[in-house]
């Protein structure tokens, strides 16, 4: 971005079950971000508990912000704006965040603003080098969405589809639960996949052999469910064989899909971004995209992948700078669809 704005941002992150605290600058780019995450908290119940979530919220926000504050040599007062995350996500843990960010702008007496969590992730690859240009193609696939969006700038969304049931970050975490494995799946299911053998199943790749791009991953979980059943025996390796046939079937699914918009668009460059986009496999498959297609992928870095405040300040900033600010009453919005957003007003 051509002569940037030297605001400095507070980001804060509360949407499930990490707790992120960032600080941006227009200027100077990402001063220091910090993340908490409560997986442990959840394990032993297999997935998130919202009001175990929320208390973790209260409990390690502040200390969090005073630690990312300190790690950017930023004093409260060189703030020019906060901006939180509002929706989508769980509303008790929003609130949160929501409160906090409020009450610490009104008292400095700057603006503060609510942000889409997916609008986020979507611009996350932004803090990277080099940054995607506008317009793009993004794959957004966190555990709550998986969608395709085009996108012409900041605010011009066109969903082009989505999943109209389990989104594959969920999907993940459900087959991850029925193979016995802890919580977060995820990253544990590709783990198992790394040593099962990719010939002794075949899963469908739901909704590629019909036109459009939406998703639907419910039906790939009962499939797992039924070929777990059918087993002779529950053992590792036909534990380690269903993960790796269940996640080849998403990524092949994804892949389709994201060519298929490549071509109905005519993108060239492909943004993908959620916590689904830290998957190696899938990494490898689009690359292979790439290739054929001539398109660019961006990434941002794993950390970045999953939730944090890192990509909240800078969707902020981006926000904040163009005249964007909310009124003193404020409310989190659970449900949020990311077409409901519109550009910011012009410099």
């Amino acid at each position: 971005m051509e002569n940037p704005t030297p605001m400095r941002v507070l980001g804060i992150e509360t949407s499930c079950d990490e707790t992120g605290v960032a600080v941006y600058d227009g200027q100077a780019g990402l001063l220091a971000h910090r993340v908490y995450s409560q997986a442990d908290s959840h394990a032993r119940y297999g997935g998130v508990v919202p009001e175990i979530a929320s208390r973790d919220h209260i409990r390690k926000l502040l200390p969090l912000l005073d630690e990312t504050l300190q790690a950017s040599a930023t004093e409260r007062l060189a703030l020019g704006g906060v901006a939180y995350t509002r929706g989508p996500g769980l509303a008790g843990a929003l609130l949160v965040g929501a409160a906090l960010a409020r009450s610490l702008a009104y008292a400095l007496g700057i603006p503060a603003l609510g942000i889409h969590h997916m609008e986020a992730h979507l611009l996350a690859p932004m803090l990277e080098e080099p940054p995607p240009r506008f317009p793009f193609l993004a794959l957004l696939v966190s555990g709550g969405h998986t969608m395709l969006v085009q996108v012409a700038g900041v605010g011009r969304y066109r969903l082009l589809g989505e999943s109209l049931d389990d989104a594959a970050g969920e999907a993940f975490d459900k087959v991850a639960k029925l193979l016995g494995l802890d919580y977060p799946g995820g990253p544990a299911l590709e783990q198992l996949a790394k040593q099962g053998d990719p010939d002794r199943f075949r899963f469908p790749r739901p909704m590629t052999n019909r036109p459009g791009l939406d998703f639907s991953f419910s039906g790939l979980k009962t499939y797992t469910l039924n070929t777990l059943r059918g087993a002779a025996e529950f053992d590792d390796q036909i534990r380690a064989d269903t993960a790796r046939a269940f996640q080849d079937a998403v990524i092949d699914t994804l892949y389709l899909k994201c060519r298929r918009a490549l071509r109905q668009t005519g993108a060239k460059r492909l943004v993908v971004a959620g916590g689904v986009s830290a998957n190696r496999k899938l990494r490898e498959r689009l690359a292979q995209l790439a290739r054929t297609s001539g398109a660019r992928i961006y990434y941002p870095r794993i950390e970045f992948c999953t939730d944090n405040a890192a990509m909240v300040a800078y969707a902020g900033w981006l926000r904040l700078s163009a005249g964007e600010h909310d009124s003193l009453a404020f409310d989190v919005t659970a449900r949020w669809p990311l077409p409901e957003l519109r550009e910011p007003p012009a410099r």
